[in-house]
C-alpha cells in the first residue's frame, strides 16, 4: 500500500474504488453529453483515467475474483464507448450507455456512504 497508517488500507482502497467508479461514469458520460467532453481534453481524462486504473487493480492484486469483476467492468464500458464511436447515435448503445450509467451511479453512491463511514470512525 502506501505510508498510511497500518490498518488504513481499507480507506485508501475505498477511495480508489470511488474514482474509479466516477472515471467508467465520466467515461460513459462523454458519450452521451457534449458538455462532459469538452470539460476536460480527451488527453487528460485519458491519463488520470488510467493512472487510476493502474492503481485499482494493483490494490487487488491480492483477490483475483474482485480484480477480475473490475477488470470485467471496465471491459465491458470500454466495449460500449467504442461500439459508440463506431456507430454515434445508434439508439442501442445509447439505451446500453444509459442503463450502464445508471448501475455505476448506484455503486458511486453506495461506496461513497461507506467511504464516508469509514472516514468517521
Amino acid at each position: 500500500m502506501t505510508d498510511q497508517q497500518p490498518g488504513l488500507w481499507y480507506l485508501e482502497t475505498t477511495e480508489t474504488f470511488v474514482r474509479f467508479y466516477v472515471f467508467l461514469a465520466q467515461y460513459v458520460d462523454r458519450c452521451l453529453h457534449v458538455s462532459h467532453r469538452e470539460s476536460l481534453p480527451e488527453e487528460e481524462f485519458h491519463q488520470h483515467f488510467a493512472a487510476t486504473t493502474t492503481q485499482m487493480l494493483g490494490q487487488l492484486a491480492g483477490n483475483r475474483v474482485v480484480k477480475g469483476k473490475v477488470e470485467e467492468e471496465y471491459n465491458r464500458v470500454s466495449a460500449l464507448v467504442k461500439a459508440w464511436h463506431d456507430k454515434p447515435g445508434d439508439a442501442h448503445v445509447r439505451q446500453d450507455l444509459e442503463k450502464e450509467r445508471e448501475t455505476l451511479r448506484i455503486k458511486m453512491l453506495a461506496l461513497s456512504d461507506l467511504l464516508a463511514v469509514f472516514r468517521s470512525v
